[in-house]
């Protein structure tokens, strides 16, 4: 089940509802017309109350569907809601519009019970008051937790759309390695930024199509960039959730230090990453090869062999190697990007055991 958060509808408030019903009700009884006025008032109360309840249960009960269940949700997603919103409150107040719209159902059959039973206008009219008091006392119970998803879907609506379907690739490094431009390098397209709302980071997603598969690159700045005594319960929740979408991961290294962290504590870091990450395949990559002197010795074959690459076929293309071994790449030069891009996506069908035969999580059936 894919989430797309940003299509969640804007949650009116209390008094908005409450309006809506209220001014329904009344241009319902405005359309009921009736000879004899005992049968004719009757009838108008009866619609003024139905109507108002109506409306505004099914209000609650279509926000209430119109939210994803924490049940189907695939676990990065029920784990980004519990880091972001909390899935105890994400619960609680929807269970809450669906409370609110049984008891305004009850309150109108109750109360339109008491008008019918009645020939005294008396008796009808202070029914209806009645009902009108009661479904704003309800709604007064539910304004919480309306303005609770309000802000929740605010929240949400900024969180990135990852589909569990296709690869998805984490890029992780220390700060100011190059992520940001190794990201846009592969990506195809405007690479997307989002926020995460438990860090004052940015959340980068570029994607890139490999033989018509859509692979997304996931950038974790704030996350898996520096050490674990650092990070709070939240970020390592959200550790955890980039843990169950993660196909390959490639860990960025600066051996220039010119990022301002040092060779050790980066290599400190690829450690931490590596026991954060366990079901996650990692390739090392040394980014900023252009700065490096010399430069890699197949720097000119790797360039020479991706140029004339015509985008076909599953090319052997060299991969640049620095003078240590290391696979590397220079972002800013675009050479050793696109052997490295066809890499990934070798290692990311290898690392993918989706079975197809089977359900997707969260598909439950029902006899």
């Amino acid at each position: 089940m894919k989430v797309v958060w940003r299509d969640l509808v804007t949650i009116l408030t209390q008094e908005e509802v409450l309006d809506k019903g209220f001014s329904r009700a009344k241009k319902a009884a405005d359309r009921v017309d009736d000879p004899v006025k005992v049968f004719r008032v009757r009838k108008q109360l009866v619609r003024m109350v139905q109507t108002a309840s109506d409306i505004m249960s099914q209000y609650l009960e279509d926000t209430e569907k119109s939210w994803p269940s924490l049940d189907q949700m695939p676990v990065f997603d029920r784990a980004m809601v519990d880091a972001c919103v909390g899935c105890d409150d994400y619960r609680h107040h929807l269970s809450m519009l669906g409370w609110g719209a049984k008891q305004m159902r009850k309150i109108s059959k109750q109360n339109v019970a008491k008008i019918t039973r009645s020939a005294r206008f008396e008796v009808m009219h202070d029914a209806r008051k009645e009902a009108y008091g009661r479904l704003s006392s309800i709604m007064r119970r539910v304004g919480p937790s309306l303005d609770w998803l309000h802000e929740s879907r605010m929240i949400l609506r900024n969180l990135p759309v990852i589909d569990q379907l296709n690869p998805t690739i984490v890029v992780c490094g220390a700060p100011n390695v190059g992520k940001s431009a190794f990201i846009s390098s592969l990506s195809t397209g405007k690479m997307e930024v989002n926020h995460y709302p438990f860090t004052t980071k940015q959340l980068h997603v570029g994607h890139f199509n490999h033989r018509r598969v859509p692979h997304q690159l996931v950038d974790t700045p704030g996350l898996l960039d520096r050490p674990m005594s650092d990070r709070n319960a939240i970020e390592m929740q959200a550790i955890a959730a980039i843990e169950h979408v993660g196909s390959l991961c490639i860990f960025l290294m600066d051996i220039s230090e010119s990022c301002g962290t040092s060779l050790d504590d980066q290599h400190n870091l690829l450690e931490e990453v590596k026991s954060l990450l366990q079901d996650i395949d990692i390739i090392v990559v040394v980014s900023k090869a252009d700065l490096m002197n010399p430069l890699p010795s197949n720097w000119d074959e790797v360039k020479n062999s991706e140029l004339e690459w015509d985008g076909e076929g599953e090319p052997n293309l060299p991969i640049l190697i620095d003078e240590e071994g290391c696979v590397t790449i220079s972002s800013t030069e675009s050479v050793g990007v696109i052997a490295l891009r066809l890499e990934m996506a070798r290692r990311c069908k290898e690392n993918n055991k989706t079975d197809n035969l089977t359900l997707p999580e969260g598909w439950y059936r029902k006899d």
